[in-house]
């Protein structure tokens, strides 16, 4: 079991509920949704609550964190777009820190379940929707006909744009959800070569050393792309709103 490569995403059930024949368990993975979501907030909370004018290391990285997202934003969506920032704040802390926490031995990778990364995606989705039809009315549906295409190519345009928009919380879900499970499951893999070739003793022993190097360097990537894919999601968020405050562009 310690070198099956699958167990560490199994969900395990910490306290048991049930509510009308609903199972509401506290699990693993509901355990480090709030590690995660504490983690973040006591950062965040304690590197800003000297708030100096010359701001300190840690106020630093917070202040960092903050103009990184807003830049993304800004640049995205436009100034009208930063009246989303608390939600794209949020969503990249989250997805960060939960993928950074999964990085830690024996720990729980949230963001490896496909139904948390789809969620995240709906929720973004639904806000693009919801605020589109809202604020633009009927005139959100010009998301699925550019302007400038002539009238006769709208019938091979139009449905072409609708499976598009239907498809990005999919795509955006699965993306982040495939490279935190490949990744974790070839650490996984190289670390338990290590430990049935050190036990084989003699050059098996000696021939570990291949897949330690490559552990360390996989470890060393996979630090990168957790930050890398919590950028990619947070740069389609603030793409996808876009949508919602420009559709007919």
């Amino acid at each position: 079991m310690a070198n099956d490569p699958i167990h560490q995403f199994q969900i395990q059930k910490i306290f048991p509920i049930e509510v009308g024949g609903m199972d509401l368990s506290f699990t693993n993975s509901s355990l480090f949704m709030v590690l995660t979501v504490a983690s973040a907030a006591a950062f965040l909370i304690f590197t800003t609550s000297g708030r100096g004018l010359i701001p300190s290391r840690a106020q630093s990285m917070s202040e960092m964190a903050y103009e990184f997202v807003a830049g993304m934003l800004r640049s995205s969506a436009g100034t009208e777009g930063m009246r989303f920032f608390p939600l794209v704040f949020s969503l990249f802390m989250f997805v960060l820190v939960a993928n950074l926490l999964g990085m830690f031995p024996y720990f729980f990778t949230v963001t490896s379940h496909i139904i948390v990364t789809f969620a995240l995606a709906m929720l973004v989705i639904g806000t693009v929707t919801i605020y589109g039809l809202m604020r633009h009315g009927t005139k959100f549906f010009h998301l699925f006909a550019p302007s400038g295409v002539p009238p006769v190519l709208l019938l091979i345009v139009a449905p072409i744009e609708v499976v598009s928009f239907l498809s990005r919380p999919i795509s955006l879900s699965v993306r982040l959800f495939a490279n935190m499970l490949a990744g974790h499951i070839t650490l996984k893999v190289f670390a338990g070569f290590i430990v049935s070739m050190g036990a084989a003793g003699g050059l098996s022993a000696v021939g570990a050393i291949l897949p330690l190097g490559m552990t360390v360097a996989l470890t060393a990537l996979e630090f990168l792309v957790a930050f890398l894919q919590a950028y990619v999601f947070t740069v389609l968020t603030c793409m996808y709103l876009n949508d919602a405050l420009h559709p007919s562009h």
